[in-house]
């Protein structure tokens, strides 16, 4: 698939109370191998809860985190408050969210495929805009998916020479199982990779707040960053101009 220029990509909402404008943080292809048939969803950038278009006090006081995924048939939303609250992943039909969106997806007009060390670190040098795709597959379950994301954070060093993608977040999906509906197996996670042929995900789950090493303080649970997983991938990067 063409990369997204995703300075230029953006979900709007019809709800006549309020057509909500987001931006798109990235995307995630689920490929059925046995239908060919696939799905794209959208995962936006998260704001603060509020109460909107209020005359003061726009916050909300017991505030979370709020972050949108939009797919063809269901949405998620992730509500991520200071405590791990049971509300934090809510599954929701993408007609109700909003009124339903506007979709505007801008691709890369010049995209050009870094395929090697030395191309990645000459765009990265130039600040050209980078856009990773990461493909995964189960072959139990012949699912396959395609995450792209923007790359935010490049690490990079002359003397390798070597480059390592971190960025999050994005969404993973569990592709071990075939849901019913696919957003049911999605988390959130964030991404690292400095090969080709591997990638590593560090996923927002359930955490003990008090730290690995106090074991009497396990039912305190925040949800953080902190289930890793190494799969094998298919990692590509594009300078999208």
């Amino acid at each position: 698939m063409t990369p997204l220029d995703y300075g230029r990509s953006f979900l709007i909402g019809t709800a006549p109370m309020n057509e909500v404008r987001f931006w798109v943080e990235s995307r995630i292809r689920i490929i059925d191998e046995e239908t060919d048939v696939s799905a794209d969803y959208y995962q936006c950038a998260s704001c603060k809860s509020e109460d909107t278009f209020a005359e003061r006090d726009l916050f909300l006081k017991d505030n979370y985190d709020f972050l949108p995924v939009f797919g063809p048939e269901f949405g998620l939303i992730f509500r991520r408050n200071a405590w791990h609250n049971e509300g934090y992943k809510s599954i929701v039909k993408t007609e109700d969210m909003w009124d339903g969106p506007l979709v505007h997806l801008v691709e890369g007009s010049a995209c050009t495929l870094l395929d090697t060390t030395d191309a990645v670190l000459e765009a990265t040098r130039r600040y050209a805009p980078i856009v990773a795709q990461t493909e995964i597959r189960d072959t139990a379950t012949s699912l396959r998916a395609v995450i792209e994301y923007p790359v935010k954070t490049m690490n990079t060093r002359r003397s390798g020479p070597d480059y390592q993608v971190d960025t999050g977040p994005v969404l993973f999906p569990d592709l071990s199982l075939r849901f019913e509906r696919q957003v049911d197996g999605m988390l959130l996670a964030f991404i690292a990779f400095n090969t080709p042929h591997f990638a590593d995900f560090v996923l927002e789950v359930p955490t003990s707040a008090a730290g690995p090493a106090a074991e009497s303080d396990r039912e305190v649970q925040v949800h953080h960053y902190s289930k890793r997983l190494s799969v094998k991938a298919k990692n590509r990067l594009y300078a999208v101009e």
